[in-house]
């Protein structure tokens, strides 16, 4: 594994840290300001941060590259596999030493059309690096995706427990599997469907082990929270979620080398500001919103722009790397982790007891996601022998 794989498995676990104290801030925040399309507006539309970051990171490189810098990235998008082809100094030795009797005997050998094939720079559909028109193109059809995503999940918190949107939202690893083979991202094998069959049991069982303080009962506003409506809307985010993760890996490519991720997501951010803020008056008329409103203290309002940054802009960046540099599979898996997380948080900070069969659930997610890094390790050691 190299080392952008190894630094894709360390976002995961920096994600999953943010996400779970995200979530609990979000909750939080809804005590006061019950507003879960304003708070996802806010945050998605944060990310247009990226687009000055990028384009300055841009600038910057082509003053110390020079032209080498803009013939390789903004001139004829030629694959970066190609580009470095020419810097070999193995590469060079040996078309050195091929002389021009040896083209002519290869030409003969071969058709003209295979001639003129191969004279052409190829650029694959899945290894070609997209061209700024084409990361816009691509940001402009998953932004509602991915705004979809956030909203229902940040819906899911605020009809319901986090532990419960936590156990929900982790069974995208089911449909990350689907999604992936349904599009040919992903390649299944038995290994990935024991690690998803593993993760979901793990989650079903979470779901029905039982949770309890030992200084308090459950209150009636406490359970009150465990509703229908924010276990669909939970279950509507993993699907939606894992549908986004493939199409990602999709578009940015194996190792970001099509598409720059920063930039993908800066425009996210810049569609999602201009684009959507009208969804806010359908979804006050259907029942799904409350009216629109800002919140009524200063401190309310720095915290949901803090959460925002933090729980939006970083955290997403973060787990849009750990896709690309991981896989789809090993991500949403990954994602799983916040469900021992939430519970060891729930342990010591508010004296929370679990059952046997909540405990062992959170061990068989953290075995799926194990099981999935096993199986990707497998397969590139095949590839290689």
């Amino acid at each position: 594994m190299g080392w952008k794989y190894k630094a894709g498995l360390g976002l995961i676990g920096t994600v999953v840290i943010i996400w779970v104290a995200s979530a609990e801030i979000t909750q939080r925040i809804f005590a006061e300001y019950k507003q879960p399309f304003a708070i996802t507006y806010l945050g998605v539309s944060l990310m247009v941060v990226y687009l000055p970051i990028a384009f300055l990171k841009d600038w910057i490189c082509s003053l110390f590259d020079g032209d080498s810098a803009s013939g390789t990235s903004i001139g004829l998008d030629i694959p970066p596999r190609i580009n470095e082809l020419q810097y070999d100094p193995e590469a060079d030795m040996r078309s050195c030493l091929m002389t021009y009797k040896d083209l002519g005997e290869r030409e003969e050998r071969q058709p003209l059309s295979t001639i003129d094939q191969k004279d052409e720079p190829h650029l694959p559909e899945h290894g070609g690096e997209l061209s700024s028109w084409g990361v816009v193109k691509c940001s402009l059809y998953l932004s509602p995706i991915w705004f979809i995503t956030e909203y229902l999940s940040n819906s899911a918190l605020a009809n319901t427990s986090v532990a419960s949107t936590t156990v929900l939202t982790s069974t995208s690893g089911l449909f990350t599997l689907f999604f992936g083979a349904l599009i040919g991202q992903e390649s299944i094998n038995f290994v990935k469907v024991v690690a998803v069959f593993v993760s979901i049991t793990g989650v079903a069982m979470t779901t029905i082990g039982k949770t309890w303080a030992s200084a308090e009962m459950l209150s009636v506003s406490e359970s009150r929270r465990h509703s229908i409506i924010g276990d669909i809307f939970g279950l509507l985010s993993a699907i939606s979620y894992g549908l986004f993760t493939v199409l990602l890996k999709k578009s940015a490519g194996s190792e970001e080398e099509k598409v720059d991720v920063q930039k993908f997501f800066g425009y996210i951010g810049l569609f999602t500001l201009l684009g959507l803020w009208w969804l806010a008056w359908p979804l006050n008329a259907v029942g799904m919103e409350p009216p629109f409103g800002f919140p009524h203290s200063a401190s309310t309002g720095e915290v949901v722009l803090f959460n925002g940054f933090v729980g939006s802009v970083l955290s997403d960046y973060f787990w849009a790397l750990s896709v690309v540099w991981t896989n789809p599979l090993v991500a949403t898996l990954g994602m799983s982790l916040t469900i021992p997380l939430a519970m060891i948080a729930d342990m010591v900070i508010h004296n929370r007891h679990f059952s046997a069969v909540y405990i062992f659930g959170c061990v068989q997610v953290f075995a799926g996601f194990i099981i999935a890094n096993l199986s990707d390790k497998l397969s590139v050691r095949a590839v290689e022998l």
